[in-house]
């Protein structure tokens, strides 16, 4: 805003002009200039359940899509994907994977082209109610133990301290 001003003549400083805007904001009740959305914000709203968003986030939102065709091609994408892993629909992600195929967009040709190299592994992983959390939540205790004595102790130690934790006592 100075640099705006200092272009005119203006040979005062930054601070003055600040104040002087503040005060003519206050003065016609301007609200203060919106900061553009982050890649991070717009991402967010995508993948967030369109409940979940606010009414200015939403309209945000929606300006954003109708400036950008291939981006609302993708959410409309990424939505139901999110539709059909939340409601453990596999069977569905064939039908998906043909429409992704089928429009023109290259980083989700390749997300796809990912996912077809083990389709069965995902189709199951979608579908099926089981899941290795448990396991995977071993491995990670596991892993954070042996973080902790990294350099510390032997193996011995290492070893009793992961049988205590499988019993819960560490």
């Amino acid at each position: 805003m100075a640099e705006e001003v200092r272009e005119h003549g203006y040979t005062g400083g930054e601070s003055v002009v600040k104040k002087y805007v503040t005060q003519l904001r206050e003065a016609f009740h301007l609200d203060p200039p919106r900061k553009a959305p982050s890649v991070r914000d717009v991402t967010g709203w995508l993948t967030r359940h369109p409940v979940r968003l606010t009414d200015d986030q939403a309209q945000r939102l929606k300006a954003i899509l109708a400036r950008c065709p291939a981006l609302d091609r993708r959410a409309d994408h990424v939505r139901a994907c999110a539709e059909f892993m939340n409601n453990r629909q596999g069977r569905d992600l064939g039908q998906w994977i043909n429409g992704v195929q089928s429009d023109d967009l290259p980083a989700l040709h390749t997300f796809v082209t990912g996912l077809g190299q083990d389709l069965d592994a995902v189709v199951a992983g979608l579908s099926l109610r089981y899941s290795s959390g448990a396991v995977e939540g071993h491995n990670n205790k596991i892993k954070m133990l042996k973080r902790q004595m990294f350099g510390r102790a032997n193996f011995d130690l290492l070893r009793k301290r992961v049988l205590l934790a499988a019993r819960g006592r560490s």
